[in-house]
Parts: C-alpha cells; structure tokens; sequence
C-alpha cells in the first residue's frame, strides 16, 4: 500500500498572514508575540527532529479564547498548533507551515472535584503534578504517570500513559469526557460524567490520541482513584535482560496486582547510578510498585520473588519509606537526562513500541542484539507490564553515517514490533517522526483516518503534518 497523504490545500498568502496578525495583536496584546526566542521555545526540542518554530505564539487564558483564535485562523487558513508544555517525542509541536502556536498553559484551573463520584473536571494547561498536589489532602490521586510533568490536555491528545498503566490504564481509560474546539471554531462536548455510555459514536475517544489534528481541548472530566493504604516499592537485578522480561509475564500471566513494573537494562542503570546516584548492580533491573492494604501488598511480594528465582533473578529489595520511594521511581523517571550523561555532548533518539506481553522477551533481547551487532550506545528502559519499551540511540547528530545506523536501527526495532502483532507507538504518538510507520501498522485503516481528519477539518489548519504528510 501506498502512503496515504492529505491534500495540502490551499495556503494563506503572507498578506492574510500579517493580517490575521495584526487583528490577534491587538485584541490580545502582550499575550501575542512573533518574537523569534519565544516562537524557537515552542517547536521541537526533545528530539532529532528539524526544529520547526511557528510565525507566533498566542497565550489562551480561556475556551471562548481558544473558539475566537481558531474561528480567525479559518478565516485565514492559517494553521493552529496546539501547544502544553513542550514535553512530546515525536515533533507534535513543530510548525511545518507556520501559522500560530496556540499555548494552553495559563489554562490551568481546577473547575471541579467529586469526591464521591471520583472524578474531576479540569483545563488541559493543569499538569499532572498539580492535579495531584491538588487532590492529596483529599485521600485521591490521577494516577496516570508520563514521568514528565505534562500538561493533562496534552497527555490526553497524545493518548498518554506511562509507570501506573499496569493497573489504571491509559489516558484512554482515564479521561470520561471533554470538551474541544473544532476546525471551524465550533464547541464540542463529547460526553457526560457517567462511568460507561451506550449512546452515540465515542467521540471522546476519537480526539484521545488525535494529537490535536482534530480538535483543541479545552476541558476534561478525569477519573480519578483513592490513594492506596500502603504503597510498598522494590528493585530486583536479574543475569539476563531476557529473564527480566519473562519474570515480568509470569507475573502478568499470574494475575499477580502490580501497580507498575519497569525495566532499565544494565546500560541504563550504569546512568541512572551515576546522574541520581545510587548504587543498584549494573544488570537489568526491574523495577517495582505494589498497592493496597499493608497485608495484600506483602502478599503480593513473595510470589513475585519465587517467579524472579525462577528466571536468574536476584534478591527483591524493598523500599516502604516515602522518601526511599519516590527517591527510586524519580531516578526512572529521570531516565532520559541520565541517559545523556553516557556521551556528553551527544543527541538522544527517545522512541518506543508495544508488543503483545508473550512476544516481549523476544522482541527486547532481538532489540539489544541489534543494538550490540552495529555497536550503538543505546539504554532499554520499558512499562514491561503492558509490553511497552523504549530505546535511547545516543549519536553525534551531525555525523551522517551514525544517523543512518540509527534510522534503520528504528526502522528494524518497528518491524520487529510489527511482526508480532505489536504497535510501532505505545505512548509517544506519531507527530512527524512516525508518519513513515502508519501505514505499515494500520493499513487500509489510514484511508480511514485521512477520511475523518478531512470531514472534520477540510482547511486542513489543526496541527498539519502530524499523524499523515501534507502533499
């Protein structure tokens, strides 16, 4: 199958630009800006990926802000890219055509918690690390986990997850409603507060993941979950990063409650000893997190500790203390900054892919082989309890033959994910950097997508050349 693109459409002219920007500037005044720095800080800056800067930048405090600004931008044709906090993998925020990067941080109130019902409604600029703050004096947590302290708006259009997935799921699980602002500055609201709805196409659901091409949320009422009894943390080493993996199933397979299951293998953890100082045995390593009352959680520790026995694992530490906990997970969370640490100077490639749980040992041990055989320096780190891992390339950007070793390295790393069933993105999304992978995965499928995102934004506006490349 050929890739499918959309149609690029017609374009704004510079005088429709500068017009369209006049009338922004001075209905907005300082929240409005072409300054060169700021339009550079919110493109791409995480990745290998072209740093793709727009013409300006407008700071939204509010969702009748967010209608005005997209109803002008059609008028226009000029292009909206909605923009969190910046934290994206993939190039989400980078401006191929321009147009206005559209900041929803200053969106940032609490709107309501239900306690009872165990929910809340939010802005998307509020970050996961507020919420939670927010919500502890309450005995409730968000549990959905990036690592980064994204902002939720964000970590709902690009469908994210991370640590706590094992248990509580995805964004996709987590988010029972929202609110959006379509193509054509129309207000959506996709669902109610109900747990479970049989009426209507699931239009929450579609925007999930859409990574703004379809709409820019302004609003989400979010799950949310009791802060557990007793949290108890552990590290186990084990000889082999296959023996890793298949303790990690075994425990899935089992039924065993984790709450998350994280894998570093021994590269990441010779970082992860040296940028947050600890002192863990350089092999690969799960990390661990068990939820519930002080008896279930002790329950749980023993079986997993037989499984580890079986497949060459070592001893299982503990680690109760909230200080010794947060102390190990903040270490995997700061897996990408210790990475940099192996090779000062160098740029770091942060991709992933999911697989089935059955093919997760293979496809990891595969993946290390892979990246032994052409001598990269490369940490695995994963959310091994739902088959999803990431890989760390680190390279001289501007040395052309070790960025050809590192593309097709991710070109092999997908396909093996592909052939057994598997995705070529868990939770980084696509954006720009994925675009070649989709029809591999979807097939047929992405007509259908191409079909959708032209039904719901013909001009083409909403954060082109993300998910499909413009033609």
């Amino acid at each position: 199958m050929t890739m499918v693109t959309e149609d690029a459409g017609e374009r704004p002219s510079a005088e429709a630009k500068q017009t369209l920007f006049a009338k922004l500037a001075a209905r907005f005044g300082a929240r409005f800006s072409t300054g060169a720095a700021l339009r550079e800080q919110h493109a791409n800056t995480l990745t290998w990926i072209a740093t793709q800067p727009p013409d300006a930048v407008l700071f939204a405090e509010a969702t009748s802000e967010v209608v005005e600004v997209v109803t002008l931008c059609a008028e226009a044709r000029v292009p909206v890219i909605p923009f969190g906090t910046g934290t994206s993998l993939e190039g989400h925020v980078n401006a191929p055509f321009g147009g206005v990067s559209l900041d929803l941080s200053r969106m940032n109130r609490i709107l309501a918690v239900h306690e009872e019902d165990l929910d809340c409604v939010v802005e998307p600029g509020v970050t996961r690390k507020a919420l939670s703050d927010y919500l502890r004096d309450r005995g409730l947590f968000f549990p959905i986990d990036p690592g980064a302290d994204a902002s939720l708006g964000g970590m709902a259009a690009t469908r994210a997850s991370g640590t706590n997935a094992v248990r509580y799921g995805t964004m996709r699980d987590n988010v029972l409603s929202l609110k959006a602002v379509m193509a054509d500055g129309s207000l959506v609201k996709t669902g109610q507060r109900a747990r479970k709805s049989a009426s209507g196409y699931d239009l929450t659901r579609l925007l999930i993941g859409s990574e703004g091409t379809l709409g820019i949320i302004t609003e989400l009422t979010l799950k949310l979950a009791g802060i557990p009894e007793t949290i108890l943390s552990g590290v186990c080493p084990f000889a082999t990063i296959e023996g890793a993996c298949n303790a990690a199933i075994a425990a899935m397979q089992m039924g065993l409650p984790l709450a998350r299951i994280e894998l570093a293998d021994e590269v990441q953890i010779k970082a992860c000893n040296a940028y947050s100082r600890l002192t863990l045995a350089e092999q690969p390593t799960l990390f661990l997190e068990f939820h519930g009352t002080a008896a279930a959680t002790r329950e749980q520790v023993e079986p997993f500790a037989e499984i580890a026995r079986e497949h060459g694992g070592g001893e299982l530490a503990h680690a109760e203390r909230q200080e010794e906990r947060s102390k190990l997970w903040q270490a995997r969370h700061d897996a990408y900054w210790a990475a940099r640490g192996l090779r000062p100077g160098a740029e770091v490639v942060t991709t992933d892919v999911c697989v089935p749980i059955s093919a997760l040992a293979a496809c990891v041990g595969e993946t290390r082989a892979d990246i032994d055989r052409i001598g990269l320096l490369a940490p695995i780190v994963g959310h091994v309890g739902d088959g999803n891992f990431h890989v760390m390339p680190l390279l001289d950007s501007g040395n052309a033959t070790e960025r050809r070793a590192v593309q097709g390295f991710l070109d092999r790393l997908i396909a093996r994910a592909l052939r057994t069933d598997g995705t070529c993105s868990g939770e980084h999304g696509v954006g720009r950097g994925k675009i070649r992978y989709l029809a591999q995965e979807h097939g047929q499928g992405v007509e259908v997508m191409v079909a959708i995102k032209k039904a719901l934004d013909p001009l083409k506006i909403l954060n082109p050349d993300k998910n499909f490349a413009l033609s």
